[in-house]
Order: C-alpha cells, then structure tokens, then sequence
C-alpha cells in the first residue's frame, strides 16, 4: 500500500469516529491555525559536487486543526506540512499528525499518526527513537515525520507513567537530491535503500517507556525492537556498499537532575543488530543565571561530551566530541531566543560552530535565524568531509492566522 493510500485510510476512519462523535456529544469545539513560512538558505562556499545550488529560497505551509469533545477528553489532531525549494527532493509534504485521542482517568489511548519526542540533551537526541528524521528540512536532526502509531499511556503518581506502542508502519529517512546542499557526493536514492526484515516497511514494531520522578531526578528508561530509523551502510571486501534499515534492539536511558541553578543530562543508548552493536552516549550540565539585573534575561551555559563507538560508515559523525554553548532568553513580549554554540572533535580539527535566534513581532509574525558553520574539516571525517563547503546561513519570516 502506498503512503497516500495509507494515509487516505487513516483520515477516513477519524472522519467516520468524529462523525458518531459527534452525534453523541454535539458541543464540539474547533480551533484552525496557519502558519506560512517564507525561508531563503545561502550557502557561502563554492559548491563541492556537481548540480549544487548556492541560494535556495522557498516556501512552506504549516496548517494545524484540532476538534475536542466530551468536555475535551476526546480530541482529533491535525498537522500538516508543505514546502516548495530548489532542491527536488526538498520541495515535500507530510503529515505530520493526524490522531484520535481519548483521556480517562489515568489513562490516554491515541491512535494514527503522531510524533512522540524523548529526551533531554541539547545536541543530539539519541533515545530519540520513534519518529523518523526529516533529513531535508533541518541539518541538526529536529525535524520528524509523522510515525503511524497505536499509543497506550499509563499515568501512576506513585511508580511513573508507562506509555505503549505499536508501530505496524516503517518511513524512509528523506535524503537531499542532486542540487541539494549538505548531500553526500553520490547522491541516495531513498528507495534505493531495503529493509532487512522480509516484511519491509511493513514489519510490525513495538516499543516502551517507562518515566518517573524522584526528587530532583527524571528519569526515563525505554526499549524498541523493530526496523531502526537509521540506514546502515556495510562496505563488502570488494569496496562496495550495500544500506539498508536493520531490525534493532535499543535500550535507551535519559536522566535529568535539577538543583539549584543546575541542570545534570544523560542520555544512553545500547543497540543491538545482526550486522553491529554499539553503545553512545551524551552527558553534560547546563547552568542558568536568571534575571540578571532584574531585567528578566537568563542565560545559559552548556557543555556536554559526545560518545559513539561505532566504527563503520554510519549517518552520525559525533562519535568522540564535546559541544559547548550559551542559551539566552530575554523573556520579553516578543519571545527573543539565542541559541549560540559549537561541536569540536576531540581526535581531529574539525568543528561544527552555529547560531539559532527567534523572535516574534507583533502577535502574528516571527523571525528566525539560523547559521551553521563547518571549520578545519579533516580529511578522515567520513561523513562531515562531504559538509565541508556548506556552511550556511538560513533566514525565515513566518505570519501566523
């Protein structure tokens, strides 16, 4: 079945459950919202390989709806998304969400396509399981498609909440096509990408969590078996490639620690595949100095060491590195932000510096900056070489209806 058609599927058994909804509770309460994004990406090098652009303007669409009844315990949730760019591959749709949600006492059932986020580091999310990456939206990773999913949620003051997935439906990861920037020099052809598992994107996946508090401690603890979010590339003794999505076994542990103006970060991963395993890591603190000067502006230092022992060709270059940065939030009507910071390698030259900075103007508009900075790129770094020539700085204005 193709993505339309299992998308179409799923729309039309919402609309069939809010219509009998409906008739059962006529107080029913609507809430539409727009957001149009107009995005222009300059990339400042000469480009690397051939078909590269260096300005990349475009246009994207983000409409969310909600439908709540049943005095908002029951609820239908839309997300949708579009953008239009240079890039072929880039210019997509998804939906993002599109569930049916029913809360009672403590419990929560959701059904359809959802995304779910874990974890509490800063620069790279590795529990981060369920969802997968929109490699052509954003280059850090933050971007997720919308996951088709079954969710049972179990809410205990005293021992956590459980949450339950079903996951009967795998999404390729999205790749940059020929005139797209931060690409590898050949380009991938998601659908050239196959599945270890017999049953292909239709491998029945399931997963769990468990998160709790205790004092000053938020822990999370998680496992997922199925077909993994990231393709694995395995080089044959003939120098050839062969990629695919492979079935997976991954532990995940996220910490959090709150005292005082601290905050302690852990997040863990063990993986475990027929072709690989491996364990990575990331652990840091962030420090906050609130209100300085009565003035409302906090300010933020981070640190947190990278880990990743994998050796082989894999899509994750933070394998022994440290980030550093400051977060400044100035609490203001316009909601200003700045995030600034960098990722350096520990065995080589190479880092990584960026900046991301929001703010609104008026109720209904925002604007963005983002830069990437890629500097001393060795010559052994197997996925950042192909980045080298694309530092870029990235400029949105968005309106909000």
């Amino acid at each position: 079945m193709s993505r339309p058609h299992i998308f179409l599927v799923i729309f039309c058994m919402l609309a069939v459950l809010l219509r009998a909804q409906n008739e059962e509770k006529p107080k029913v309460i609507h809430e539409l919202e727009f957001e149009l994004e107009a995005e222009y990406r300059y990339f400042m090098s000469e480009a690397q390989f051939t078909g590269q652009l260096d300005h990349y303007p475009s246009f994207a669409i983000r409409p969310e709806y909600e439908v709540a009844w049943n005095e908002g315990y029951e609820s239908i949730n839309f997300t949708g998304f579009l953008r239009v760019d240079r890039d072929d591959e880039r210019t997509h749709w998804d939906i993002r969400e599109l569930y049916y949600q029913k809360a009672k006492n403590n419990w929560e059932f959701s059904v359809g396509l959802k995304k779910v986020y874990w974890g509490v580091a800063e620069s790279n999310h590795l529990v981060d399981i369920i969802n997968q990456t929109d490699a052509v939206e954003t280059f850090d990773g933050e971007e997720k498609l919308g996951q088709p999913m079954v969710q049972y949620s179990y809410i205990t003051n005293k021992i956590g909440t459980f949450d339950f997935f079903y996951l009967p439906f795998n999404r390729k990861r999205t790749f940059p096509g020929e005139k797209g920037r931060l690409r590898f020099g050949t380009v991938i052809d998601a659908d050239d990408i196959g599945y270890q598992s017999g049953a292909e994107e239709w491998r029945q996946d399931v997963a769990i969590r468990w998160k709790h508090y205790f004092g000053v401690f938020d822990v999370g603890l998680s496992h997922f078996y199925g077909t993994g979010r990231e393709p694995l590339f395995i080089f044959d003794q003939f120098g050839n490639i062969e990629s695919f999505y492979p079935v997976i076994h991954q532990t995940g542990l996220d910490v959090q620690i709150t005292h005082n103006a601290f905050l302690w970060k852990l997040e863990s991963i063990y993986r475990n595949t027929d072709a690989q395993d491996f364990m990575a890591l990331v652990a840091g603190l962030e420090y906050t100095f609130s209100n300085i000067d009565g003035n409302g502006l906090d300010i933020g230092l981070l640190t947190e060491y990278l880990y990743d022992e994998r050796d082989e060709l894999s899509l994750n270059a933070l394998q022994n590195d440290i980030f550093f940065g400051s977060r400044l939030a100035f609490n203001d009507i316009q909601d200003t932000s700045i995030l600034i910071g960098g990722v350096a390698d520990l065995e080589s030259s190479s880092k990584i510096f960026s900046l991301e900075a929001s703010r609104r103007f008026g109720s209904n508009w925002r604007a963005e900056i983002e830069a990437r900075i890629f500097s001393a790129i060795g010559d052994e770094e197997l996925i950042l070489g192909n980045f080298r020539e694309d530092s870029f700085l990235r400029l949105t204005i968005s309106r909000f209806f």
